[in-house]
């Protein structure tokens, strides 16, 4: 394991990523995994070093090559940070601490942002990280804070939180995204950190809610669903960003797998569980997903084989399957590491991983944000590096 980062490393991860950018058939290993983050680790000090303003994040590549940064209120401001932290678990390292703790600062003031669902993102990923590793005692109270603001989103009459506060411009009243299962984890760890049983209820009933309304008989999810905040009806489902509203947008499908996942994890309900393998199943067992298991951005994308593939999807897929390798049925368990070390291997092969030094030090090239807006079409995104090295640390811990 790498324990001091330096760009006299720099020669040394040349020599190690020819023999960790490629996997045999399909099998991943730890060495590899290792190997990977320690390539993760140099492309990060470069990053870092790339830019001097502490209150933007790098978010993305551009149609010019240049990189895209993104101001805290962003909805993908915390995962660079959350990178750093991983990075600094990993490798001890304390230049990634004082890194991921210069990240930090600028998002305190987000604990009191109400524009936004996305705090679970923005927050916990961060600051939830950074307590975790020894970061400074203040973390705690702002990620309180914090989920108090994100609380304040829930409508006891839906049975959610509010997910898009401009919904109205869509001629919706009460929006919610599959993307809001995410925000769970950070409610269970206010439940846990205040005593106050209010935010674990808060996860239940969403989960629950999300189950009846969201997901369709086969397991597939969607995008949207818009409620009537009086009567908690549901006025209208469909997509945002996929490709129309009876289809499975890919990281929709990975953010519902995720969320089932770690409510499961903190609830032990079965029915949970249950709904996370059905996600899992859909997915795994779809006619559409590619051989190397990283999906097209839409499992019903009109010009399959040819419509883009979106490693977001899959690096969240990874991160989300190897967790429930450990909470599922030993028969269940077997099949989704399998898939995980599938995907890991496809998004460390040099058709999916950067070079050293390039990608403009981001980790995967390849992810898809709005399709439909064609916007992040093709390019390496931050939330995908963050659910690959999540990933990653998962797979050597276990």
């Amino acid at each position: 394991m790498v324990k001091q980062v330096c760009f006299s490393c720099f020669l040394v991860v040349i020599i190690l990523m020819a023999g960790c950018s490629s996997s045999q058939n399909g099998v991943f290993s730890v060495q590899q995994a290792r190997e990977n983050l320690d390539f993760a680790l140099v492309q990060y000090e470069m990053m870092h070093n790339s830019f001097t303003d502490r209150s933007v994040y790098p978010n993305c590549i551009l149609e010019d090559g240049t990189t895209r940064f993104v101001r805290p209120q962003d909805w993908t401001s915390g995962f660079y940070p959350g990178s750093l932290w991983y990075l600094y678990d990993y490798s001890g390292d304390e230049a990634f601490k004082k890194k991921a703790i210069e990240s930090n600062a600028a998002l305190e003031p987000i604990k009191d942002y109400t524009g936004t669902h996305d705090l679970g993102f923005m927050l916990y990923g961060s600051f939830g990280h950074g307590l975790r590793l020894g970061g400074p005692p203040a973390y705690r109270q702002i990620l309180i804070e914090g989920a108090h603001t994100l609380a304040d989103r829930y409508n006891e009459n839906v049975g959610c939180t509010l997910s898009w506060s401009w919904g109205e411009r869509m001629g919706w009243k009460f929006p919610v995204i599959v993307d809001n299962m995410m925000n769970l984890e950070y409610l269970f760890w206010a439940a846990k950190e205040t005593g106050d049983a209010r935010f674990y209820e808060i996860s239940v009933t969403h989960a629950e809610t999300t189950i009846r309304h969201h997901f369709r008989e086969d397991g597939s999810s969607y995008h949207v669903v818009d409620y009537d905040p009086d009567t908690g009806e549901v006025l209208w489902k469909g997509t945002h960003q996929g490709t129309s509203d009876d289809s499975a947008w890919a990281r929709g499908q990975a953010w519902g797998l995720y969320g089932y996942t770690l409510t499961y994890r903190e609830t032990k309900k079965k029915a949970f569980l249950r709904q996370a393998e059905k996600i899992a199943n859909f997915l795994l067992d779809h006619p559409n997903l590619p051989a190397d298991s990283i999906p097209y951005w839409d499992f019903d994308a009109p010009d399959i084989p040819n419509a883009p593939r979106d490693t977001s999807a899959a690096a969240i897929m990874a991160s989300a399957l190897l967790e429930l390798s450990t909470l599922a049925s030993e028969l269940g368990r077997t099949k989704y590491r399998a898939a995980a070390e599938n995907i890991l291997a496809s998004l460390s092969s040099p058709q999916y991983r950067a070079e050293v030094g390039g990608n403009n030090y981001f980790l995967i090239k390849h992810s898809v944000g709005h399709f439909p807006r064609q916007s992040q079409i093709d390019t390496p995104i931050n939330y995908t590096d963050y659910y690959y090295i999540e990933a990653l640390m998962r797979y050597i811990a276990r």
